[in-house]
């Protein structure tokens, strides 16, 4: 017991010692980037996050590419702490955030430096604002990220998804400034599943090993991570679907829920998928 606690304790100074220079020159880069070359900047955080993955362990397979078109909006399931940095080592984004991330310790400053818009999900009367606010990122050439359960799940299945934000696809098709319709956004739905660790199906009750939700410690809970052997995930591009100003909204949703919920049952059964479209 001793040998493994002393076993477990280097093993997280040793990730946590190579995690040190990567923050410590990423973010004042970032800061900089962002002020200075706004192009570096949407891609610096796709290295950085590609960094930390590979100290940490985890190895991303992709299924399908990230549609080119925009205005874009990416919708996903939602997990972990973990689903931000693998979606943000495949290409540059910015995520929706709910309005209490902003003032996580780390986590707020990593968010605000990825350009991140937050959410005041309990003020439902400020959701146009937000939507015109996430259009207009979208018209700007920012491929967005909404976490659509609006919570992390415990890994095992997927969560309703709200329809309210996504809207700003629907937004994004019109004049921010007048309102008017100007053509198609895209909605994109991706799927994040983590089927192994160190090699072997995930078991239900190894589930929590990686997500985190509801009242969990984060501290303890990414010492526990930080001892994994070794984690695979699966990250499913599934075809965009077209908004356009008469979309109906909540059928939409129902639609992206469905996808993504099949997808994330053949990622955990290890089946493969052919993506269409």
């Amino acid at each position: 017991m001793i040998e493994q606690g002393l076993y477990r304790k280097v093993k997280i100074a040793g990730k946590v010692a190579a995690l040190i220079p990567a923050f410590a020159l990423g973010l004042p880069a970032q800061w900089l980037a962002l002020k200075l070359a706004p192009r570096l900047a949407r891609w610096l955080p796709v290295y950085f996050h590609r960094y930390v993955l590979l100290v940490l362990g985890v190895r991303v397979e992709r299924v399908g590419v990230v549609d080119v078109r925009k205005p874009l909006l990416i919708t996903a399931n939602h997990l972990s702490w973990l689903d931000i940095l693998v979606i943000s080592s495949l290409f540059p984004v910015s995520f929706i955030a709910k309005s209490e991330v902003g003032e996580w310790p780390l986590f707020g400053t990593l968010a605000r430096l990825q350009r991140s818009i937050f959410v005041e999900r309990q003020r439902r009367g400020k959701t146009g604002d937000v939507n015109r606010a996430i259009a207009a990122r979208m018209l700007d050439g920012d491929a967005l990220v909404l976490f659509a359960e609006g919570t992390t799940g415990d890994g095992t299945r997927i969560l309703p998804f709200r329809s309210a934000l996504i809207g700003a696809a629907q937004a994004a098709t019109g004049d921010v400034a007048t309102g008017d319709s100007t053509g198609e956004s895209f909605i994109q739905p991706v799927n994040i599943a983590y089927p192994r660790i160190g090699g072997l199906p995930i078991g239900r009750g190894n589930h929590a090993l990686i997500a985190w939700h509801g009242d969990m410690e984060l501290v303890p809970h990414l010492s526990d991570f930080l001892t994994l052997p070794g984690v695979d995930c699966r990250v499913t591009l599934l075809p965009a679907r077209t908004v356009g100003p008469g979309t109906d909204r909540k059928a939409m949703t129902r639609q992206l829920e469905a996808e993504i919920r099949a997808a994330h049952a053949r990622a955990l059964s290890g089946r493969s998928h052919q993506i269409e479209g």
